[in-house]
């Protein structure tokens, strides 16, 4: 990877920010109000969206939103294939210098944005993690999914030599030509995207910075989608993407 160390213009950057979806009809519409309303004037913001397969009338929101313009870029997938397989094509449908991963759930606030963008434009990284365990504010849950967080980041680190706090974080921005490099390579389908996207970080020795950020967790009852199959097939993933791929 080739290192860029000088600021980045913010009165000419763009950022790409790409928007799994699945199955969210009813928070669509206020996260994507949100990233619209995040404190980073005068950057530019291209939303990208893809639907991963929804059948709750998800998509019909999300084309009403297209149309009237809060979403610039949308692709409907035929069916259901993952959150790493919608975040692959948002990613190279990107143009932005730099990109960075939104759930469209409300977990995320876009509010944390600044804090997570300012290493990258400062030419100070090449990417930067939103950690969930820095500090930042977050709704009191689940115990055994934040021990499951910190084994799998352990293990994670164990392979990447880097000492994350939060590897399975969904707010990763990286440089926007980095991520359009590796897009063709990426392979994990489903909630694997998190470690893979790590390991090709580290092995590219890529400048990784972590910052804290607040987390409103939601239970399953409110639509959470990520299980204990998915914590066991991450093991697999980041054995995979640091030792094989």
């Amino acid at each position: 990877m080739s290192y860029h160390r000088t600021p980045i213009d913010t009165r000419t950057l763009t950022l790409s920010v790409l928007m799994p979806v699945f199955n969210e009809r009813d928070t669509l519409a206020l996260i994507v109000e949100a990233v619209h309303a995040a404190p980073v004037a005068p950057i530019k913001i291209e939303l990208i969206a893809v639907d991963d397969g929804s059948t709750d009338g998800t998509r019909e929101v999300l084309q009403q939103l297209h149309a009237a313009g809060r979403i610039h870029k949308l692709h409907l997938q035929p069916g259901n294939r993952g959150k790493g397989a919608a975040i692959k094509h948002a990613m190279g449908l990107s143009t932005g210098d730099i990109v960075m991963v939104q759930d469209a759930d409300l977990e995320y606030t876009p509010e944390d944005w600044p804090v997570l963008l300012a290493p990258i434009i400062a030419g100070k990284a090449d990417a930067c993690f939103g950690s969930r365990f820095l500090g930042g504010p977050h709704r009191v849950l689940f115990f055994w999914h934040s021990v499951g967080n910190i084994v799998l980041t352990t293990f994670s680190n164990m392979l990447t030599n880097l000492n994350l706090t939060d590897m399975e974080t969904c707010y990763k921005a990286m440089r926007g030509d980095f991520a359009r490099r590796i897009q063709p390579t990426l392979q994990s389908q489903r909630f694997g995207f998190e470690p893979e996207i790590t390991a090709r970080l580290a092995k590219a020795q890529a400048r990784i910075f972590e910052v804290p950020i607040s987390y409103s967790g939601r239970t399953y009852a409110e639509g959470k989608k990520i299980n204990w199959r998915d914590g066991v097939a991450a093991f697999w993933h980041i054995l995979k993407y640091n030792l094989f791929s």
